[in-house]
């Protein structure tokens, strides 16, 4: 027997003997952080640490251990699995709960291989098995980390091969497990025009769970997206902090429980609730993805984190053009004609924005949408209203150097529609009970093919009819109510079937027409999440386009996205004046729903003027990097900054927040993210007619200066919006 031979039996004999087992390390790293996970020595997979990423990977070896004088170690129910399940060890809230052919619930998971895929320079897949052998279930996470934007996205695939169907009674997406002495969760609770009110709070003992059961409009009342600040409230530049958002436009369940005093478990996916998923042998579930990010430099380096991955990766279109827009809706409701139409395209053309946006009212003859109550469902353009169909106001936007847009909402009906008595067998609602509308209206079943067919055809049937269309708003009024589908022989698939659904329709359609710009509106930000948004190249925000308000809603909302992604409109909301208004509305694409023709002549011309500033400074608030500088809810001025990639060209908002009356000039405002050896000058720009800047721009300063002294914008009741344009020299 050779020498190698000899030492491989005698290692083995060694191994069995004492129950050694060889340690499998898996590292997934950006560039500035790391997750680390490992198996044990019964080969489970151990969450070892997310965090910052060490410059010798041989350190995280150590990592293990260092808590083992911390209570409860050695209690086997707090083993941090990377996955944890139920009916075994785990006996807190686990991420996969499972009923077996045979009726057990037991599930134990080891770890059996794991590849890494370089897709490219940037991004990489780490793919890892996990498998209960006795029950020949396999479980694969999927990580993938996206390099520059230190993101990292996880996901999960659950598939069996036992002798009959199984019930997934949990099935998370993901779940991490993080140290530390103290935790503070950010999150966000909402309701119609109070959108993203936030909160911050410390996690104590038991579970917190954020979660919707609404089944469409699932962020109405509560946001999909957290901050998780670890041992010490994080502040905008320091402490450390986990960002994370779930990419489910669903009813989603994300769990924060704290155990042995010095550790938080994140579960994260698809709300159970009336959801047990039968799986069928050698079919596997695909969880949506979760989307997280580790910052030691506070919340806004997480959020410009994601920020980034969004436009990279995820939006729609996140590193392109959007277009400028005049919207009928608060200037006509329901109440048009073709000759008001034109006119109004008339009025896009002189305020220089690029579409005339068609809002609700254009559809319906039997059952004419001449309000709320009927015509939904019935995608026709009214004859009354429209004698000459939608092709003659498209062709006169072109004659006029304007594009056309058009809103709709094709999942939903109304009771008074022809489709509704055409096909009541596609209407989600209980058999035998009363039923319940919300907007006077039913959501369709999005579970049925045929429906999703209908959908399909209507809106690609508007392509067709409507040369050139050039914008969608796509709307969503109605939350789910007696929820049950015709179609479906399993009531428990429906709330995750009717998204596959949805999904399935827009996968459809952005093959088709990829580039069209289209609105992601849901009575508000209702239905704002990253699974939505890699087929919408926007969203609404809200309902209020009060521009105090809009300050505070944009403010919590640019945590999780980029300014490319929200659409804001100046309205007649609020008592602010219009360039208050304007200058809110900038922070993102600039839209407009007022009666152009009723506008002051100076009102007009600003406007005018301030949809050619925009143009000027859009690249910079679309792809630059987002500074908050100073909180409106601390200050009595706020400001906002948006930086180039060159750092040689920025722009800075600043508004009048105070509540109580106060003619004070505020101290300086720290700049952030310029370049420190730069000189920079700042004027002002989009003032308002007739009225001079008391901004000098002849001056110089450094970029150090500006960050570490500050520039005074002059903001006070008297001066309540200031927007300001700094520039290397």
């Amino acid at each position: 027997m050779n020498t190698r031979l000899v030492f491989l039996l005698f290692a083995s004999i060694i191994a069995t003997r004492y129950n050694v087992v060889a340690q499998t390390m898996i590292n997934i790293e950006t560039n500035r952080t790391a997750l680390i996970l490992e198996t044990d020595a019964d080969s489970a997979l151990i969450f070892t640490h997310f965090g910052p990423r060490l410059s010798h990977t041989g350190d995280y070896q150590q990592i293990r251990g260092l808590d083992k004088f911390k209570p409860g170690n050695d209690d086997l129910y707090n083993k941090r699995e990377a996955y944890t399940s139920a009916g075994s060890l785990t006996l807190l809230e686990p991420a996969l709960s499972v009923t077996h052919a045979n009726g057990d619930k037991s599930v134990v998971l080891h770890y059996v291989s794991h590849t890494i895929q370089k897709i490219d320079n940037n991004r990489t897949l780490t793919t890892i098995q996990l498998e209960d052998s006795r029950y020949r279930l396999q479980v694969t996470l999927y990580y993938q980390s996206y390099y520059q934007e230190d993101v990292i996205e996880q996901w999960t695939a659950i598939s069996h091969r036992e002798k009959g169907n199984i019930v997934l009674n949990k099935y998370a997406s993901a779940s991490l497990t993080l140290p530390g002495k103290n935790f503070y969760l950010k999150s966000h609770h909402s309701g119609w025009g109070r959108e993203m009110a936030s909160e911050e709070e410390p996690l104590t003992h038991g579970i917190k769970t954020l979660d919707a059961k609404l089944g469409t409009r699932t962020n109405l009342l509560q946001s999909s997206s957290f901050m998780v600040s670890l041992n010490q409230p994080a502040t905008e530049d320091a402490g450390e902090v986990i960002a994370g958002t779930l990419a489910w436009t669903g009813n989603f369940r994300i769990d924060f429980e704290t155990f042995d005093e010095y550790y938080l478990r994140v579960t994260a996916g698809i709300n159970n609730f009336a959801s047990n998923y039968t799986l069928a042998p050698g079919t596997p579930f695909v969880t949506p993805k979760f989307i997280f990010t580790y910052s030691n430099q506070g919340k806004g380096a997480a959020s410009q984190h994601l920020q980034r991955w969004a436009r990279n990766y995820q939006l729609a279109d996140g590193n392109g053009e959007r277009s400028t827009l005049l919207n009928n809706w608060e200037t006509t409701y329901f109440d048009f004609d073709d000759a008001k139409l034109n006119a109004l395209i008339q009025d896009t053309k002189k305020l220089g924005v690029d579409v005339f946006l068609l809002d609700d009212g254009w559809f319906g003859n039997k059952y004419p949408r001449n309000n709320a109550n009927g015509g939904l469902g019935d995608w026709q353009p009214n004859k009354q209203k429209l004698p000459n169909g939608l092709v003659s106001l498209a062709r006169n936007a072109t004659t006029n150097s304007v594009k056309f847009g058009i809103w709709i909402e094709p999942e939903m009906v109304n009771p008074h529609s022809e489709l509704y008595e055409k096909h009541p067998d596609w209407v989600v609602r209980e058999p035998g009970r009363k039923e319940y509308y919300m907007r006077n209206q039913l959501v369709l079943d999005l579970a049925n093919p045929a429906v999703q067919d209908f959908i399909y055809n209507t809106v690609d049937g508007l392509f067709n009819e409507i040369p050139g269309l050039a914008f969608i708003k796509w709307d969503c009024n109605s939350l789910i109510y007696n929820a049950h589908s015709p179609y479906l022989e399993n009531q428990d698939h429906f709330y995750v079937a009717y998204v596959q659904g949805w999904y399935n329709i827009l996968e459809r359609l952005r093959r088709k027409h990829p580039l069209t710009p289209m609105m992601l509106c849901a009575g508000g930000g209702s239905r704002v999440d990253y699974g939505a948004l890699q087929y919408f190249t926007e969203f609404w925000p809200s309902d209020n386009t009060n521009a105090f308000d809009r300050i505070f809603i944009q403010w919590e909302y640019s945590y999780y996205f980029p300014a490319i992604a929200l659409d804001n409109h100046v309205t007649d909301m609020g008592k602010q004046p219009i360039k208050f208004r304007t200058d809110v509305a900038m922070m993102g694409k600039l839209g407009f729903d007022i009666r152009v023709n009723e506008l002051a002549p100076q009102d007009l011309l600003f406007a005018q003027q301030a949809v050619k500033c925009y143009n000027s400074i859009k690249d910079i608030i679309w792809h630059g990097e987002q500074y908050r500088l100073q909180d409106p809810y601390k200050e009595k001025v706020t400001s906002m900054a948006y930086v180039n990639s060159n750092k040689d060209e920025a722009v800075v908002f600043n508004y009048y927040v105070a509540t109580t009356y106060t003619t004070t000039i505020g101290l300086p405002i720290k700049m952030k993210g310029l370049a420190p050896d730069k000189q920079y000058k700042i004027e002002e720009i989009n003032v308002y007619p007739g009225t001079k800047s008391t901004i000098h721009s002849t001056k110089t300063y450094s970029g150090d200066f500006l960050m570490n002294i500050g520039f005074n914008p002059e903001v006070s009741a008297r001066r309540t919006s200031v927007v300001l344009k700094v520039t290397a020299i």
